[in-house]
């Protein structure tokens, strides 16, 4: 799927605010789409877990993390990014807990959004590819406020800025500044990232101030949480999952 089908300019989103039906109608659509996709059952063959859509968001939200796929936790809880790696990403968005969870400012939407399984070495397999081509298009068109999307992790990379898989996910996250200001893209936020962190410390000293600078601008500047901005790197954790992906 290419970001050109389902890009939405500034104008037209604005447009579409505008003219929206009251609040009622708009939340009354929106929980049918969002029913539509909880009782999707495309993959189901593909999955050892039996489908569980893990997405979240309403028409009012601004801000919109496209993220991989579920992890177990995910599937188990139905609660997006609420592991560790949840963590580490509220820490890069300076976003608290009740802040990044409040649905009427922040969607959370997977490239994958039921948890995939783990390949034959106890890795999670790749994002099931039905889901984004099924239902995104119809789930970004049903959140007219979006500002900012924040495409989280290689998947959503490729997904949405297919040139990107001519590049290193290293190459694409350096050029963030290219892709704005409809995109913001960062790499996962799993352990996997700690060395990549201490080599590209760019990331850290110029990226995530300007993120925050923009998510600040979207959800206004109360939103953006009190932790310390930057928290030396954790050392990953044996008993967390080995692969935390959302």
């Amino acid at each position: 799927m290419s970001a050109e089908r389902v890009k939405l300019t500034l104008g037209q989103r604005s447009a579409a605010v505008s003219t929206a039906n009251p609040q009622g109608p708009v939340n009354e659509t929106f929980d049918q789409l969002l029913a539509e996709v909880r009782a999707c059952t495309v993959c189901a063959p593909h999955l050892p877990f039996g489908p569980r859509p893990v997405l979240r968001g309403r028409p009012s939200a601004r801000l919109l993390i496209i993220s991989q796929a579920p992890g177990t936790r995910a599937h188990e809880s139905g609660l997006s990014f609420n592991d560790r790696s949840g963590d580490k990403l509220r820490q890069w968005l300076a976003l608290g807990w009740e802040t990044f969870y409040d649905e009427s400012r922040v969607a959370i939407m997977p490239i994958g959004l039921c948890y995939p399984g783990r390949d034959a070495r106890g890795g999670d397999l790749p994002p099931r590819r039905e889901c984004a081509r099924r239902w995104h298009t119809p789930l970004r068109a049903a959140l007219p406020a979006i500002e900012l999307t924040l495409l989280v992790g290689s998947y959503a990379l490729h997904d949405y800025l297919p040139h990107s898989r001519r590049h290193s996910m290293t190459e694409t996250v350096a050029r963030w500044r290219e892709f704005l200001p409809e995109y913001f893209v960062l790499p996962h936020p799993s352990w996997h990232t700690i060395r990549w962190l201490r080599d590209n410390p760019w990331f850290e000293n110029e990226a995530l101030p300007d993120l925050r600078t923009r998510i600040g601008s979207v959800l206004e500047p109360e939103a953006l949480d009190c932790m310390p901005r930057c928290a030396p790197a954790e050392e990953p954790d044996p008993a967390a999952d080995s692969i935390p992906r959302r």
